[in-house]
Parts: C-alpha cells; structure tokens; sequence
C-alpha cells in the first residue's frame, strides 16, 4: 500500500493527468492509483480552477416596473366570419389557428 499523497503531489499528478491525454481509467492503471482517488483528484483541482478563475458575484438590489405610456402590445385576427381573437406575440400559432377555426364554425 502506497502511503498518502500530499496536496503539492496530487496537484501535479493532476496536471500530468491533464497532459497525457489518457482517459482516468488509463492513467490510474498505468500509475497504480485507484481511480476514484484519479478522480476526486481531478474534480477537487478543476473546481478550485474555476473558483479561481470566477469573479466574485456582486448583487445589487433593483426594482422592477413598466416604464409609463408603455402598452403591452397584442396580435389580432379576425377570421372570415368576423370571430376576433386576441393574443399576445409568443402564443402558440396552432392553438390560435384551432381557436378561431372552432369560432368560425360557431358562428355560422
């Protein structure tokens, strides 16, 4: 049994890992590492790159409203038969198409 690596080895490990272009299951064979060890290696190291790398998360706080004289802008259509449905830009056009085809057939 090989005895416990510090955290200065394992970070060189890691980049020798990174390096090689073996998969983990491939370098931790050919080292005699357990690979769940390869493993907790790796993601410990790449997490700690990325917390390194990210800026600090800054919040400030804001409030939300609807800027005045702004209406919210709605699409028409007005079937052959004079059914009028209104519906606001991003509805499904299928169920618009079924809606004023169903309200056709009733007014006739």
């Amino acid at each position: 049994m090989r005895k416990r690596a510090e955290k200065p080895e394992w970070v060189r490990v890691v980049e020798e890992f990174e390096a090689s272009g073996l998969t983990q299951r491939e370098f931790a064979g050919r080292r005699g590492l357990r690979l769940s060890t390869v493993q907790s290696w790796v993601y410990r190291r790449r997490r700690q790159e990325r917390t390194e790398a990210e800026p600090p998360v800054r919040l400030i706080p804001v409030q939300v409203s609807r800027a005045p004289g702004l209406e919210v802008v709605m699409l028409e259509v007005i079937g052959a038969a004079g059914a009028r449905v209104r519906f606001a830009p991003g509805t499904d056009v299928d169920y618009v198409a079924r809606l004023v085809a169903a309200l056709e057939r009733t007014a006739c």
